[in-house]
C-alpha cells in the first residue's frame, strides 16, 4: 500500500552540528519545507546562539545522545566534522530517525557500508547532501544527457579549484578528514560523472596526489591540496578529474563538469569564479548554446527533496545506497586504500 502523505504535517527535525553549512541547511529546510528544528546540538556557543535565532522555539541539548532519545523527532541534518558522520548516522537510524548528512557519508568504504546497513534495518531514509545534482544548471545537463542529445558520451573533464581551502584545521589531519581536496571537493563533480552515466563500474585508475607541490607516494599519512586523476569506465569513457585547494587560479573558484558525446557537448559551469553561480551551456562544434543562467538558491534543494521523501513515505533506498558505497569504493581506490 503506498503511503498517503499529510499535508499538514510538518516534520520534526534535530539539527547536530550547526556550523555555516548547517545553518545554511537549517535556513533552507526552515523557509522552503514543511518542517520545523525541534532540537539543535552544538558544542560551539557562538554557532548555537545563531542557529536558535532562526529557530526561537527549538530546545539545545548539550550531547547527540539526548537528540537520538527524543521520541518527537523525525529526522536529523548532520553536519558535524567529517569523522563523525558515520558514527552518527549509524546511530540516528538506530533510534529510528531518517538522516540527511553532509558529505562524506564516511571516510572509507567500509564505514559508508556500516552506515547503508543501519538504513536498510531500521528502513529509514538516508540522504547525502550531494547538493550539485539539484542546481537547475546540473539538472538541465543531466535531462539533455539522458535524452541522448550529444549521442554517445566518450569522455567528461571534471575539475573543482578553490583558491582557498578549508579554514577548520580537522581538514587537514588525515584520521579526522579521510582525505583532502577529492574528499572535500572532487567528491561532489565523480558524483555527477557516476549519476548521470548510470553509476558503470570502473576498470581502471590512476591518481596522482600532490601536498605542496610534492607527489605523495603510495600510502603516505598526508593530506593532498592538488589531484590529477583519470577513470576509465568498462565502456572506456574517458573521466578526467583535477581538483584542489589554495590553487593560484586568478579567481575564487573554477569548478566545471564538461560533456563530450558523438554528437555535441554539455557542460556545467561556474560564472566568473563564484562557488554559487552555475550556467549550462550545449556545444556544437565552434557554436555554444547557453541553456540556464544565474540565479538560483540551490544550496538547500537536496535536503528540501529529503523532507519531501520521507512526507511521502519513502525510507530505505536501496538505488541511493548502491550509489553511495560506489562513489565511496572509487574514493578508496583512488586513495589505494
Amino acid at each position: 500500500m503506498i503511503a498517503i502523505p499529510d499535508k499538514k504535517k510538518k516534520l520534526n527535525l534535530g539539527f547536530l552540528g550547526v556550523g555555516w553549512i548547517g545553518r545554511n541547511r537549517m535556513q533552507a529546510l526552515l523557509n522552503h519545507s514543511p518542517s520545523k528544528a525541534t532540537v539543535i546540538c552544538e558544542p560551539d556557543s557562538q554557532n548555537a546562539e545563531e542557529a536558535i535565532q532562526n529557530a526561537p522555539d527549538a530546545c539545545c541539548v548539550e550531547n547527540a545522545e539526548e537528540m537520538y532519545n527524543d521520541t518527537s523527532l523525525d529526522g536529523i541534518v548532520i553536519a558535524t566534522p567529517s569523522a563523525l558522520h558515520a558514527e552518527q548516522s549509524i546511530a540516528a537510524l538506530n533510534a529510528g530517525k531518517a538522516v540527511f548528512c553532509q558529505k562524506p557519508l564516511g571516510r572509507t568504504a567500509d564505514e559508508v557500508k556500516e552506515v547503508v546497513a543501519a538504513s536498510k534495518t531500521v528502513d529509514k531514509l538516508l540522504t547525502v547532501d550531494l547538493s550539485y545534482r539539484y542546481t537547475k544548471a546540473f539538472q538541465e545537463v543531466y535531462k539533455r544527457l539522458i535524452n541522448n542529445e550529444i549521442g554517445e558520451v566518450y569522455a567528461i573533464d571534471l575539475c573543482f579549484h578553490n583558491a582557498y581551502g578549508p579554514d577548520k584545521e580537522w581538514f587537514y589531519d588525515l584520521p579526522r578528514s579521510g582525505g583532502g581536496c577529492v574528499m572535500d571537493l572532487g567528491i561532489h563533480l565523480i558524483d555527477l560523472a557516476l549519476w548521470s552515466l548510470g553509476f558503470p563500474e570502473i576498470k581502471e585508475v590512476r591518481s596522482d596526489l600532490y601536498a605542496q607541490g610534492k607527489k605523495l607516494q603510495l600510502f603516505e599519512d598526508k593530506i593532498e591540496d592538488y589531484a590529477s586523476i583519470s577513470f576509465l569506465t568498462e565502456t572506456n569513457i574517458n573521466i578526467n578529474l583535477k581538483c584542489s585547494w589554495h590553487l593560484p587560479a586568478g579567481k575564487d573558484a573554477e569548478i566545471h563538469a564538461s560533456f563530450y558525446g558523438t554528437k555535441g557537448g554539455l557542460a556545467f559551469k561556474n560564472v566568473e569564479g563564484s562557488f554559487y553561480d552555475f550556467t549550462a551551456e550545449k556545444y556544437n562544434g565552434t557554436q555554444t548554446e547557453v541553456l540556464v543562467t544565474p540565479p538560483d538558491s540551490w544550496g538547500g534543494r537536496a535536503g528540501v527533496v529529503w523532507v519531501e521523501d520521507i512526507l511521502n513515505g519513502k525510507g530505505y533506498d536501496a538505488t541511493t545506497a548502491e550509489e553511495l558505497i560506489k562513489t565511496a569504493t572509487l574514493i578508496d581506490r583512488i586513495y589505494a586504500r
